[in-house]
């Protein structure tokens, strides 16, 4: 096959297939609601609960778009997941809180990946994935260089 050993194709091959599984495990359990786009701002949420948090934030940590972040967070609101709350500083500032629902969700979706991440490392020797490890820091620091060289 021509993409044997071309990194994107297999990378993005791999990513498909710990989707597929993360998606395929929760169904199996019981969480149909799970997004990769709302459990990345669940987390975002969760991890950033000791300051405001506002929609423009999630923008420029996701680089989406106002539209796209909008939708998402009026779905994630309508699900309970999250809550819009006004600032006393400025009444048109909304703050966003995530509810005890969305809490655990993902609570509930870290434990998944845990156990996922856990089967996926399964009877793999830790030196071998210390080498994977390292090779990706390698080639996410060759990608930088790269995206730096083409910005100037």
């Amino acid at each position: 096959m021509a993409h044997e050993q071309d990194i994107g194709y297999q990378v993005r091959k791999l990513d498909n297939m710990m989707m597929r599984n993360l998606f395929s495990y929760a169904k199996k359990h019981g969480e149909n609601d799970l997004t990769v786009m709302h459990e990345w701002i669940l987390g975002y949420l969760y991890e950033n609960q000791d300051h405001e948090i506002f929609q423009k934030e999630l923008e420029t940590a996701f680089s989406i778009g106002r539209s796209s972040v909008t939708n998402i967070l009026s779905l994630m609101e309508k699900k309970g997941y999250l809550v819009r709350q006004s600032v006393k500083r400025d009444a048109r500032l909304k703050k966003l809180v995530l509810t005890p629902a969305g809490e655990r969700l993902h609570l509930r979706t870290v434990s998944v990946i845990e156990i996922l991440d856990k089967r996926t490392k399964a009877g793999i020797p830790p030196q071998q994935l210390q080498v994977f490890f390292d090779v990706i820091e390698k080639l996410k620091a060759n990608l930088e260089k790269q995206r730096e060289e083409n910005e100037c």
